[in-house]
């Protein structure tokens, strides 16, 4: 089965056209380059504010079927940073831990690690994943966490994933 994983920026700028989106791209390249088995990458931008990304979260996850969601930006203290506000107003069970590892590796890049809020959670058979908008944050987050990401959606019966393990180590227990 071929998994299904959408790659949400959340950017005012990027949505209407006046920023490029480097975060998209970003993530998505660094799937690319970790995961072996079949995937399909939807990508899609959408405006900051909890409303819209409340509503780009549930319609990936409920209408397109995702089995993880990466979404990058609006993590931050700016008013209009309210990603988190949107996941909780989505997500069924919230994973702190991905959080807590997400800002602890990116403190020793940044002292301004401290001011982000991205976290992860679940809504039916989907894992949601909130990151930084900056790209090499992406990738410093990503590689802390996802090697728990394959084994999470092995346990909510979601679409398999599949790493090379010379970049990045999937945990399965034996």
């Amino acid at each position: 089965m071929t998994a299904k994983i959408a790659v949400l920026t959340i950017s005012d700028r990027a949505a209407r056209g006046e920023y490029a989106d480097k975060s998209g791209p970003a993530m998505e390249e660094w799937l690319r380059w970790a995961i072996t088995s079949p995937i399909e990458i939807l990508r899609q931008i959408t405006p900051d504010g909890r409303a819209e990304v409340a509503q780009a979260l549930r319609d990936l996850a409920d209408v397109q079927g995702c089995d993880l969601i990466l979404a990058s930006g609006g993590t931050g203290p700016a008013p209009r940073d309210q990603t988190p506000e949107a996941m909780a107003d989505v997500v069924e069970r919230d994973f702190p831990g991905f959080g807590e590892l997400m800002r602890a590796v990116s403190l020793r890049e940044v002292p301004t690690a401290i001011l982000s809020r991205q976290g992860a959670g679940t809504r039916g058979k989907c894992l949601i994943i909130t990151l930084p908008g900056k790209p090499s944050a992406i990738a410093t987050c990503l590689n802390a966490v996802f090697p728990a990401v394959p084994y999470c959606l092995d346990l909510m019966g979601a679409g398999r994933i599949d790493t090379d393990p010379a970049r990045c180590k999937a945990f399965r227990p034996g």
